[in-house]
């Protein structure tokens, strides 16, 4: 390595320090895990990234993550609810989550007896400037589509959220209208509900 660049990459490294670009790089935010993955310590522990879960998941909403995640969470599973939502492989599987069922390490663990109902994935967040609802363009589409009851319209017909009743299942998220009628919006980049992680 010449002087000129060992200085040069000096540089850069005291330039990311200061913006904090380190920690993004690094991966220490949580992402969306698949069930039984959310404490998320724990699951980069053990994680082999083989990509099973992904491979099994009859509802391909998981997928692995990258670099961009941070360089930890680099192709760990996590769930992406545009492409489809976890019903837990309640239908399929008689309510046997077949990502936990795979995974050779267990970084992805339930408890004993759990259900789609005390599974917890993440939790729903609706964004009020985006939510075709709360612009009162009569929009229900989230609230008609949960099957957990876990969305409940308000005195004057928006959608709202029920946080213990919210397991993070994604289905709200995968049938949100909202990017489509961008135009009505006129400021949609994402879906107007999202599932968020849990910490």
């Amino acid at each position: 390595m010449s002087r000129r660049s060992f200085i040069v990459g000096g540089a850069g490294l005291a330039a990311l320090l200061g913006i904090g670009g380190i920690a993004k790089y690094a991966g220490v935010s949580s992402l969306l895990r698949p069930p039984g993955g959310q404490d998320e310590k724990r699951f980069i522990a053990l994680c082999l990234r083989c990509q099973k879960c992904r491979e099994v998941c009859p509802n391909g909403c998981i997928m692995p993550s990258k670099t961009e995640d941070g360089f930890v969470n680099a192709r760990t599973p996590k769930m992406n609810f545009k492409l489809g939502w976890c019903d837990f492989c309640a239908e399929a599987y008689k309510g046997v989550p077949q990502c936990v069922k795979v995974c050779p390490s267990q970084a992805l663990k339930l408890p004993d007896g759990a259900t789609a109902t005390s599974i917890k994935i993440g939790v729903a967040v609706i964004d009020k400037d985006s939510c075709l609802g709360w612009l009162l363009k009569g929009c229900r589409t989230c609230v008609d589509n949960c099957p957990y009851d876990a969305l409940t319209l308000d005195e004057n017909n928006r959608p709202v959220v029920v946080e213990n009743k919210c397991n993070g299942c994604g289905l709200c998220e995968y049938v949100c209208v909202s990017l489509k009628n961008a135009s009505i919006t006129g400021r949609s980049k994402d879906r107007a509900i999202i599932i968020k992680p849990l910490n």
